[in-house]
């Protein structure tokens, strides 16, 4: 990793190499790389879990244990732009196995609390259209939703 590289910190209460390996088993691309332990100087449990480092979808993450002083809201989320409706599905489902929930617009919270948005990839073209009218019907479309529908945005972008 270069020195100018960031590095996204995830704060965890006791689950972050459970939550690490949840997310390594969702996304390609993904492994475990390093598992950090408390030493027996602590502060934390001797060889308890201070942090795991791991990618997820080619992103570098930390997961950091740290207690239960802060956690997460839907103020950050994480923006998954999905090709088609079987990997809308895909994440849909895998992000709420064993707890969670979902929510409006394709957004999803994991059993951690952490929120996604699952999100079909041309949307954001749809919703940015300079024709208020197209771009209206999709934003119009998507807003009705919980997961989102690739076939029923594409149809109210066209206007059908």
């Amino acid at each position: 990793m270069t020195a100018d590289a960031f590095t996204t910190c995830l704060w965890f209460d006791g689950k972050a190499e459970e939550a690490a390996h949840f997310y390594v088993s969702v996304f390609k691309n993904s492994a475990v790389e390093r598992v950090v332990r408390w030493p027996e100087s602590g502060p934390g449990p001797a060889g308890s879990v201070l942090s795991v480092e791991f990618t997820a979808n080619g992103q570098r993450f930390v997961a950091l244990d740290a207690g239960p002083e802060f956690t997460f809201d839907e103020a950050v989320s994480f923006q998954i732009l999905c090709a088609d409706q079987q990997e809308i599905d895909h994440y849909w489902t895998k992000l709420t196995e064993g707890g969670g929930e979902g929510g409006p617009c394709g957004w999803r919270k994991d059993r951690y609390g952490l929120s996604w948005q699952v999100v079909y990839a041309p949307l954001p073209d749809m919703i940015a259209d300079p024709d208020p009218e197209r771009a209206g019907r999709a934003l119009r479309a998507m807003m009705g939703m919980g997961k989102l529908d690739a076939a029923g945005l594409e149809r109210a972008y066209a206007g059908e």
